[in-house]
C-alpha cells in the first residue's frame, strides 16, 4: 500500500525551540516526502537547507515573503519545492557550472553533501534570480499521470461507445492532453497505444487490467490554466524541467520527449479561470462523450472556486443525455497521505466511482475491481 506522509506535529512546549519553528518544519516534511517518493538527492538538499535556515544561514532569506507563516502555510505554498526548483533552474540553465558539476545528470551521480557547499556559493552569485524564480507557485506537468487517467478515459469509451471530448482544466502545458498519442507499458504482460511511440510511459499495474480493448477517437481537445505553460518559450520549458527533482533522470527524459510531441502537435492551452472557461466550453455536444478532467490540480484552487466549479460540473452534467453524456474524472490526493485518488463521475445519472489509487508521480497504478460508488 502507498506510503504515508504525516503532517508535522503540534508545537510541544518540551520539545527544543528549533522543532517549532515553522520553515523549519516545512522544510523537513518536504525532505521526508521527496525520500519517499524516490528522490534521496532531493531530501538531502531540503535536509541541509532545514539544518542552515535552523542556524540563521543565508537559505533563510529566501523565505522571507513568508516570514511569520504557519507550517501549514508554507507547505500548501510548497515554499521547500520552489527553492529547489530554483536551484535546478540553475544548474539547467548552464549558469551556475560549479553547481551543475555536483549535481546529479548522464553519467554523474551526484550526491546532496557535495552539492551543498556548491549551492550556498550559488545562492550568493545568483541571489535575486532565485528569490525571483519562488515567487512563482509550482507548476509542473508530470506526462506519467497520464497512465493513471489511461484507465478512466478507456472506462468512458467503453461504457458510452462514442468518441471522446477531452476537456483539462489547471493543464499547465497541456501536455496530459495528449494521452493517446502516448505508448503504455503496465506492468508485465500489458500494453497500449502506438509501438513507435516516442513516450513511453511505464507503470507498476496492481489489480485487474482496464478496459484496453475499448476503442478510443478522440475528436476534440482543449485546455485551460490560469498561468499556462508557453512550450515555446525555451525559459518557460525549462522551468517545467526544473521542478521534476534532478535525480530522476528517467523523468526528465520524458518529460523532454513529452514537450517535443506537444510542440509538434500544437498544443495550446488557453488563459482562462477553469470555472468561467467549463462554463464556456463544456456543454455537452451530441454525438461524443465530454470528458472534464484534471490531475493535481483542486488543491490549489479557493474554497470558492472548488463550489464554483462544482457547481458548473452538476449544471452540465444535469443537462447531460444518453447521446450526449458528459464525465468528470480526477486525479486528486487524499488529504493526508501521498496516494492519489482516480475517480471518475458520469452523467446522466451522476454515478461516481473511485476507479483507482495512484503514485504521485504516475509510478504505479492500483485499480480497484469493485470501484465503490463514492
Amino acid at each position: 500500500m502507498p506510503v504515508k506522509i504525516d503532517e508535522p506535529a503540534a508545537p510541544d512546549d518540551h520539545r527544543p525551540m528549533s522543532e517549532h519553528d515553522p520553515l523549519v518544519r516545512a522544510l523537513r516534511f518536504h525532505a521526508a516526502a521527496c525520500r519517499a517518493l524516490g528522490s534521496d538527492f532531493s531530501g538531502g538538499m531540503l535536509e541541509r537547507a532545514a539544518d542552515d535556515a535552523e542556524a540563521g544561514g543565508r537559505t533563510r532569506n529566501f523565505f522571507s515573503p513568508w516570514d511569520g507563516a504557519a507550517t501549514r502555510v508554507l507547505m500548501e505554498a510548497a515554499v521547500a519545492l520552489r527553492f529547489l526548483g530554483g536551484l535546478h533552474d540553475l544548474v539547467l540553465s548552464g549558469d551556475a557550472p560549479a553547481l551543475a558539476a555536483d549535481y546529479p545528470g548522464e553519467g554523474r551521480p551526484g550526491g546532496a553533501g557535495a552539492a551543498w557547499p556548491s549551492a550556498l556559493a550559488a545562492m550568493d552569485q545568483h541571489s535575486e534570480r532565485l528569490a525571483g524564480f519562488m515567487t512563482h507557485e509550482p507548476q509542473t506537468n508530470e506526462v506519467s499521470r497520464s497512465a493513471c487517467l489511461l484507465g478512466a478515459f478507456l472506462t468512458v469509451a467503453k461504457d458510452t461507445g462514442l468518441a471522446l471530448r477531452c476537456l483539462e482544466v489547471g493543464a499547465s502545458a497541456g501536455l496530459n492532453q495528449l494521452w493517446d498519442r502516448y505508448r503504455y507499458r503496465l506492468g508485465e504482460t500489458m500494453t497500449w497505444g502506438e509501438a513507435g511511440a516516442s513516450v513511453v510511459i511505464a507503470a507498476e499495474w496492481r489489480g485487474p487490467p482496464p478496459p484496453l480493448e475499448a476503442p478510443i477517437r478522440v475528436v476534440e481537445r482543449g485546455a485551460c490554466d490560469r498561468r499556462p505553460v508557453d512550450l515555446a518559450d525555451p525559459a518557460a520549458s525549462r522551468r517545467l524541467k526544473a521542478y521534476v527533482w534532478a535525480d530522476q533522470i528517467e523523468r526528465l527524459d520524458r518529460l523532454a520527449a513529452a514537450i517535443a510531441v506537444a510542440r509538434d502537435a500544437g498544443t495550446r492551452v488557453e488563459t482562462e479561470d477553469a470555472v468561467s472557461w467549463t462554463a464556456r466550453r463544456a456543454a455537452p455536444r451530441a454525438g461524443c462523450a465530454t470528458v472534464l478532467f484534471h490531475s493535481v490540480f483542486w488543491q490549489y484552487m479557493p474554497v470558492e472556486s472548488q463550489s464554483a466549479l462544482r457547481g458548473v460540473i452538476g449544471g452540465l452534467g444535469a443537462s447531460a443525455t444518453d447521446a450526449a453524456p458528459v464525465a468528470w474524472l480526477r486525479m486528486e490526493p487524499l488529504p493526508t497521505a501521498t496516494p492519489m485518488e482516480v475517480r471518475l463521475t458520469q452523467w446522466p445519472g451522476g454515478r461516481e466511482r473511485l476507479l483507482a489509487h495512484a503514485h504521485p508521480h504516475g509510478a504505479w497504478v492500483e485499480w480497484l475491481s469493485r470501484p465503490d460508488s463514492g
